[in-house]
């Protein structure tokens, strides 16, 4: 199963319904804030995600970031390797990328909706990994079919494919085949034990040892009326208020995550309105306490 490691790592959410000319700001902001990762969707039709990696890569030293997750049946799967080799030769180390089905929806609104893909995420998740190793790829899938493609600038440092997913099927091919796995902010500490044991059952037939990671999004509003607007919002989704997402006071904030065993916690605004530097300080905060695992010492 999934396990966690100390210290954990903190990311913070770029939502794609902020305006693009914000994202060098708030990139600067969350590195400023001493923040380890920024993650990125691509939701259609909002913003490209590979195109906002590179401005978030371009301006920030030391954030890693994450694209999490390219919707498979929208990419050709060569156009994302030579994409995201390219921004791993520039910015080595810097990158982790995941992977998905995609919203249903929106794959047949773009014309790109595939009869199986579950299927289709084996495949794509297989040759993009080879290709990003620097291997020559031969595949004659069900979708994916390639012939002797290799890239000729390979990564110098390992790129690390999640995938991301919600149902079981996903959720144990993840623990299967994938470098790591991305849960959803929709998962309260109740439920998501139950999303890592349909990983765990992945990683049971998993070939080799290599190492893996877990990635949770995680709803958050600071301060004292954050549990409300939290509550809100879950009860319009249909889930039962009380345990969606994390808010309060830093101290609370970090009570609140280390109720989740994910090795990277992503903190995520609930909308696009909301003050990202500050929003980037706290979660700043939470990760300087969380390194130092004295939260008690915190505000």
């Amino acid at each position: 199963m999934t396990q966690s490691v100390s210290p954990r790592r903190v990311g913070v959410v770029f939502r794609p319904d902020r305006s693009p000319e914000t994202l060098p700001r708030s990139a600067a902001a969350a590195q400023r804030a001493g923040i380890d990762e920024i993650w990125l969707w691509e939701d259609c039709f909002l913003q490209g995600g590979i195109a906002q990696a590179a401005v978030a890569l371009a301006c920030s030293e030391t954030l890693t970031v994450g694209i999490g997750v390219l919707p498979a049946p929208l990419r050709n799967v060569v156009s994302t390797a030579m994409d995201i080799a390219t921004l791993a030769t520039i910015f080595p180390g810097r990158i982790r990328v995941g992977i998905g089905h995609g919203v249903q929806d929106w794959m047949r609104q773009a014309g790109a909706a595939v009869a199986s893909p579950l299927t289709l995420l084996r495949e794509y998740h297989s040759a993009l990994g080879g290709l990003l190793a620097g291997r020559e790829v031969t595949t004659e899938g069900r979708f994916v079919r390639l012939d002797a493609v290799k890239l000729e600038w390979t990564p110098p440092q390992p790129v690390p494919v999640l995938i991301g997913g919600q149902g079981p099927k996903t959720l144990r091919l993840a623990g299967e085949i994938a470098d790591g796995v991305i849960i959803d902010s929709m998962h309260t500490p109740d439920s998501v034990g139950a999303a890592l044991e349909h990983v765990a059952a992945g990683q049971a037939d998993r070939v080799g040892s290599a190492p893996f990671a877990s990635v949770q999004y995680l709803a958050c509003v600071p301060g004292p009326d954050g549990r409300k607007h939290l509550d809100e919002v879950a009860v319009a989704r249909g889930l039962a208020p009380g345990g969606y997402g994390v808010s309060g006071t830093v101290d609370e904030i970090v009570a609140g995550v280390a109720r989740y065993p994910a090795q990277t916690l992503v903190l995520q605004p609930l909308g696009p309105d909301v003050d990202f530097d500050g929003f980037a300080d706290t979660v700043g905060e939470v990760a300087t306490a969380l390194r130092a695992g004295q939260p008690e010492n915190r505000r």
